[in-house]
């Protein structure tokens, strides 16, 4: 093997790390995590570190010549039952309560692998959202307009926690869009609202100790969920509220009653005072992004539920305090939320499983506003990210997820059932239930690879490389616990804990995990991590923070979702291109956009990957935006800015609709900086005055190419 210099691969590959917030301003820190990156990581298990696992292959291949990895294939193995748009059975265009929803026409839409021709969106820090010449955005729904029938009209300076339970809620993450017609002129809006900011919400806010009832049952109910009818303008890509259409609106908050379903359902481990059953909750907490089901349910992902409790007293049994630190629960003092005023059962000392029940993925049917949401108990309890699924080689559902914190695992359910693509009410009944009951697994990653051969230049072969192996670990399969020493309610109720016994390997902060809708490749968004300190950097770790954050792709074996093995690789190392740490693809890196902290991932009928970011004005000094990544031809890898949002916003979502007409994208906390207020706004997105998360819908205007996004 020729000699190399493999620095530069080190001062990237380990360090993908944050030295201190991932470029947050600390009010987001507080109200969206409680400080989550403040405290040492809660994972103090021993298992591999997956930045140690990467260097580690490094070092024994020499993986670098010229400080310059080969271009690499993005796209991997054929999957031909992943899951699609037109998976969805035809219905009647009167579906509620339907068998199953209705499938769009779409003749002449766009065709797979369709090139990018928009002029990229530069860099900025404007209080707007920016799109490319050719396109337009309008605002769809912003936080307090009305939802339901008879809501009131959004009253800044005279809210009511009644109103907000009929209004859309606060900061908006995931975004989902459904048909309600076979035309696609008219759909349901799915929008997850993950937190609140009451610094922003409330005049003369001071803290919860100072906050009336009437403030923390408000912010209350501005958690949760929308579910809004939408329709579109004209034969625009514009959608808005569909008018006097409000009969599948729903609002879900912390007063909605779920289901609990699964084999932890009952559990003596989810039975409270109120619920000596141990199946039915009220309400979910902190949803983050999710995904929607082949039978046209959204799944919704309780992320950071941790803050939301606090204690009165000391919580004296060892083993609970123990699972409490595992997941972050205070367990001696109240919460900054303080929530626990309000309503007693947010009293750990009072209520010691009410913590149990929350931090699941959630199933909602957005087409039947009489169903009772479900908390998912098979697919485990841990800080999900969301949730995205896609089909087995034998037609069962395999459901991919991200615990989204420092030194977490991703996850795997597979369902026992097979998903049944009939149009009767049995079938869609069949589905519903289909992920009440399967196996869960952890992944773990290695540094082997068969594909590690290098050519006598030093470079990998031009026809890519997968940068490792791996394995998914079992938890559950059959039933039965595969953890020694804990039950199946355990394993689940308690999933890290099962991860760290199972030998998972820790990951820096993985956030959004979708398989490609045709490939099958599974793309993982991790956002950053903390992993080092200054002090503690040597030869081999030469750089201590990574504020920007990375992509993996991951490829089942023999393409099949069931699989127990894996191979992946690292498609992206984020941040500024003129920086020899970073890695776009391959691609030449004088020509894509500069982009930080990928957090949540899509993809549109063209089969491009869609990133949204969240921590680029904190990391890189610029708005948070959303960017599209081609996988195919000659152009794969040439990540371009098709968005920014606000001043102090993140960019959720993203979603592009089935048509590829229209890119929704979420502006969560607008205005989310230090020291802002109502009195002193950071933004007026978007109406001027006060700063209100919205959902925004951009589409081309443009007199050349199609109307597609992307074009």
């Amino acid at each position: 093997m020729p000699d190399h210099d493999d620095a530069p691969v080190r001062r990237w590959l380990l360090p993908l790390l944050d030295a201190d917030r991932g470029g947050r301003s600390a009010m987001t820190c507080r109200y969206r995590c409680a400080d989550a990156c403040a405290h040492e990581p809660a994972n103090t298990s021993g298992n591999a570190y997956f930045g140690d696992v990467v260097e580690a292959a490094v070092s024994r291949r020499g993986l670098l010549r010229g400080g310059a990895l080969a271009a690499a294939v993005v796209v991997g193995s054929s999957a031909a039952g992943t899951l699609t748009a037109g998976t969805l059975a035809t219905a009647s265009d009167d579906v509620a309560g339907a068998a199953t929803p209705p499938t769009p026409d779409h003749p002449g839409g766009p065709e797979y692998g369709r090139p990018v021709g928009f002029r990229p969106v530069g860099d900025n820090t404007l209080d707007a959202v920016v799109v490319p010449n050719g396109y337009d955005w309008s605002v769809t729904i912003a936080w307090g307009d009305p939802v339901l029938r008879g809501a009131p009209e959004f009253d800044f300076d005279d809210q009511t926690a009644a109103a907000q339970r009929e209004q859309f809620g606060y900061n908006c993450d995931f975004v989902a869009v459904l048909p309600l017609d076979r035309r696609f002129d008219r759909a349901l809006l799915w929008v997850n609202h993950e937190y609140t900011n009451e610094e922003l919400m409330f005049r003369g806010w001071t803290g919860a100790a100072g906050a009336t009832r009437q403030q923390l049952r408000i912010a209350m109910a501005a958690h949760g969920g929308s579910i809004v009818e939408i329709e579109r303008v004209g034969d625009t890509g514009e959608w808005r509220p569909a008018g006097g259409g409000r009969r599948h609106n729903q609002r879900i908050h912390t007063g909605t009653r779920f289901r609990v379903t699964g084999p932890a359902a009952g559990s003596a481990l989810l039975r409270t005072e109120a619920d000596p059953s141990g199946t039915a909750v009220l309400g979910m907490l902190n949803n983050c992004a999710g995904g929607t089901t082949p039978w046209g349910t959204v799944l919704t992902g309780e992320e950071n539920f941790h803050q939301y409790f606090g204690a009165s007293a000391d919580v004296i049994d060892s083993t609970t305090a123990a699972r409490y630190a595992r997941y972050g629960i205070r367990t001696t003092t109240g919460t900054e939320r303080g929530w626990e005023r309000a309503e007693p059962r947010f009293d750990v000392a009072r209520e010691q499983n009410e913590p149990n029940r929350f931090g699941w993925i959630c199933q909602i049917d957005p087409y039947d506003p009489r169903s009772t949401p479900q908390k998912l108990t098979a697919l485990g309890r841990f800080k999900h990210e969301g949730a995205t699924t896609a089909l087995t080689a034998d037609g069962r559902i395999a459901v991919y997820m991200g615990d989204d914190e420092r030194f977490e695992y991703v996850y795997k359910f597979v369902s026992s059932g097979r998903y049944r693509a009939g149009r009767s009410a049995r079938d869609r009944r069949h589905n519903l239930a289909l992920l009440e009951d399967g196996d869960l697994y952890v992944a773990r990653f290695t540094g082997d690879s068969p594909a590690a051969e290098i050519d006598g230049s030093g470079r990998l072969p031009s026809d890519g490389l997968f940068d490792g192996t791996g394995e998914w670990l079992a938890l559950v399969v059959g039933g039965e616990s595969r953890v020694d020493g804990m039950s199946v309610e355990e394993v689940l109720v308690f999933a890290r804990l099962a991860a760290d016994a199972a030998g998972a390997t820790k990951m820096d902060r993985p956030e959004d995990v979708e398989p490609h809708p045709v490939t099958g490749t599974v793309f993982m968004a991790l956002t950053n991590n903390d992993r080092r300190t200054p002090a503690q950097a040597d030869e081999a770790n030469p750089r201590a923070t990574n504020r920007w954050g990375h992509v993996i792709a991951l490829d089942e074996d023999g393409g099949d979702a069931a699989a127990l093995g894996f191979t992946w690789r690292i498609v992206l190392v984020a941040g500024d291109p003129d920086d020899p740490s970073t890695y776009y693809a391959g691609f030449d890196k004088s020509r894509v956009s500069m982009i930080s902290c990928p957090d949540n991932i899509a993809f549109d009928p063209s089969g491009r990957l869609w990133l949204a970011t969240d921590g680029m004005p904190g990391s890189v000094g610029v708005n948070d935006g959303m960017f599209v990544l081609p996988l195919d031809g000659d152009d794969a890898g040439h990540l371009r800015r098709f968005a920014s949002v606000p001043v102090g916003a993140e960019c959720c979502g993203p979603c592009v609709t089935p048509d590829g007409r229209t890119a929704l994208i979420a502006v969560q906390h607008p205005g989310e900086e230090d020291g802002a207020s109502p009195d002193a706004p950071a933004s007026t997105f978007p109406y001027g005055d006060q700063p209100r998360p919205s959902v925004v819908t951009v589409w081309r205007t443009g007199p050349t190419g199609g109307p597609y996004i992307g074009d």
